[in-house]
C-alpha cells in the first residue's frame, strides 16, 4: 500500500510497500526543482524525519519534473535577496544538503535531465547515483560568480579525484550522461525514463539486507574515507562491534542455518 507525507509544498516522502524503501521526491516541477528557501527548509525537515525513522532502510531521491532532477539554487529568488537576507538564508540551505548527506541509511539519487549546481550536489550527497540517458550534470557556479556551496568542492574530488574535480568546477562545463559515467560522476546509466524505476529496484535489493548492517556499513564507509589504513580499520572495527551483538546478526545467522529468508528485527 502506498502512502505519502508532505513536507511543505515542494517535497514529498512516499512509501510504496513495507520493504523499507522510502522515496524522497523533489516536487517543484514548474521550476525544475530550483531550490528556494522554502524548498530547502522542507528538504531539511524531511531528512530529519527520515533519519529518526527506524523503519526507513533505504532512501531514493527522485524528481517529479520531466525535464530535470534539480537545476540548483533558485536564482530568481537569490536575485531578490539583500546581502543580509542571503546570510540568514545560508543555514537553511546548508541544512538541506547536509540533511541528505547525513542520512544514516543508504541513499540513491535517480537523475534525469538537468542536475546542475545544487541539484548535482544533492545527487553527490547520495551514496549511489543512477542516471538515465537524458542526464546532464555539472557544477557551473563559477560562471555566475559563486562557488559550489552545497558540498560540491568536497564531494566531487572524493568521487573523481582532485584534478578532475578542479577541471570540472573551474570550466563550469556541463557533462552528458555517457561522459559522466566514464568520468565516475554517476554510477550507472539506464535508458531514458528508467532512472526512478531502476533506482527503486536497486533500493529494494539493498533493503532486503540487515537494517543494522546497512547503517553500520555506511558509517564505516563514510568515516573511514580519507583516513590512513590503520585508522580506517579502527573505524571499521567500531562499526563491526555495533552489529556483532545485535538482533539482526543473531537473526541473520539463524536464517542462514535454517535456509530461510531473515526476518530482520532492525536492532
Amino acid at each position: 500500500m502506498s502512502s505519502e507525507q508532505r513536507f511543505g509544498e515542494f517535497v514529498a516522502v512516499r512509501r510504496h510497500g513495507d520493504d523499507g524503501v522510502v522515496e524522497l521526491a523533489l516536487d517543484r516541477p514548474k521550476a525544475m526543482n530550483a531550490v528556494s528557501t522554502e524548498m530547502a527548509r522542507s528538504i531539511g525537515a524531511a531528512c530529519a524525519a527520515l533519519a529518526a525513522d527506524p523503519t526507513a532502510r533505504v532512501v531514493v531521491l527522485t524528481s517529479t519534473s520531466e525535464r530535470a532532477f534539480c537545476v540548483g539554487a533558485d536564482l530568481k529568488e537569490r536575485n531578490s535577496l539583500s546581502d543580509a537576507e542571503l546570510v540568514r538564508q545560508r543555514p537553511t540551505t546548508r541544512g538541506a544538503y547536509g540533511g541528505v548527506l547525513e542520512l544514516p541509511m543508504p541513499t540513491i539519487a535517480a537523475v534525469h535531465g538537468f542536475a546542475l549546481g545544487g541539484g548535482f550536489e544533492l545527487a553527490l550527497s547520495c551514496d549511489v547515483i543512477v542516471a538515465d540517458e537524458s542526464a546532464v550534470v555539472g557544477l557551473p557556479e563559477v560562471s555566475v560568480g559563486v562557488i559550489p556551496g552545497g558540498g560540491g568542492t568536497q564531494l566531487l574530488p572524493r568521487r573523481v579525484g582532485a584534478a578532475r574535480a578542479a577541471e570540472l568546477i573551474f570550466t563550469a562545463r556541463r557533462v552528458e550522461a555517457a561522459e559522466a559515467l566514464s568520468l565516475g560522476l554517476v554510477d550507472s546509466v539506464v535508458p531514458a525514463g528508467e532512472d526512478r524505476a531502476q533506482a527503486l529496484a536497486l533500493a529494494s535489493r539493498m533493503a532486503a539486507n540487515s537494517p543494522v548492517g546497512l547503517r553500520a556499513a555506511k558509517r564505516a564507509l563514510r568515516l573511514g574515507h580519507g583516513m590512513d589504513l590503520a585508522a580506517g580499520l579502527e573505524i571499521e572495527d567500531a562499526a563491526w562491534r555495533t552489529v556483532a551483538f545485535s538482533g539482526d546478526r543473531a537473526e541473520g545467522v539463524a536464517a542462514f542455518n535454517e535456509k530461510r529468508r531473515p526476518n530482520w528485527p532492525g536492532r
